[in-house]
């Protein structure tokens, strides 16, 4: 789960990160504890990724429990075995084609080179970037923190520079769900994606995710 500071969001002075045991709770059971995630001080990124998780699931769970269409008398024996896909199935394998085209990849020779704590570390970064958009100071800032998955910094920087990430992919995404959220400027959005309290992008990488996301058109 990404935890996002807003400069200007004036919900609250306490800020909370989504820890790794709140955050497989939230993968696993979201309908239950999703709902943590409504307490003072947890950003808004991540209670939309959170919820829009749990409403994919509920769909999923009510489309499956309908009836298979009724099969006609001159339907062949394969079409009567053959089920419709769900709108909610849709919209899973949807979510999981996006979710597998924003995957990154280790080299074969850097991970041989990964001590097991970094190898550790790369499979947290991926979750992450499955997740969510990431710059890369970023992503090193959650792998490391105390209050985030509590790598050793050295380990979370090989782990994440052994990824093979496209940066300015991950701010054009990050800059849509901010701007799913709330209405920014051009350079509002530069700002927020740039700032070292906010997203930790370069200025390129922010201004590129900025104008991809249609904030300067």
């Amino acid at each position: 789960m990404t935890e996002v500071s807003v400069s200007n969001d004036p919900q609250s002075n306490v800020k909370r990160k989504v820890g790794a045991a709140l955050g497989i709770g939230i993968l696993i059971l979201p309908w239950i504890f999703a709902w943590f995630l409504l307490r003072r001080g947890y950003s808004v990124v991540a209670r939309v990724i959170s919820f829009s998780w749990m409403a994919i699931i509920i769909l999923y769970a009510i489309g499956s429990s309908h009836p298979s269409q009724t099969v006609t008398a001159n339907s062949t024996p394969a079409a009567a075995t053959a089920e419709k896909p769900t709108k909610a199935k849709r919209v899973a394998d949807k979510s999981s084609a996006v979710a597998s085209s924003t995957a990154t990849e280790t080299a074969p020779e850097a991970t041989t080179r990964l001590t097991s704590s970094q190898k550790n570390a790369v499979r947290s970064a991926t979750q992450y970037l499955r997740m969510s958009g990431f710059s890369r100071e970023g992503l090193i800032d959650q792998l490391s923190s105390s209050s985030g998955e509590g790598y050793d910094l050295a380990d979370a920087t090989a782990a994440v520079d052994s990824l093979d990430v496209d940066w300015n992919e991950n701010a054009v995404k990050s800059a849509k769900q901010y701007l799913r959220m709330s209405g920014f400027s051009c350079k509002g959005l530069i700002d927020q994606l740039s700032s070292s309290a906010g997203e930790k992008f370069t200025v390129s990488q922010a201004t590129f995710g900025a104008q991809q996301a249609g904030a300067c058109s």
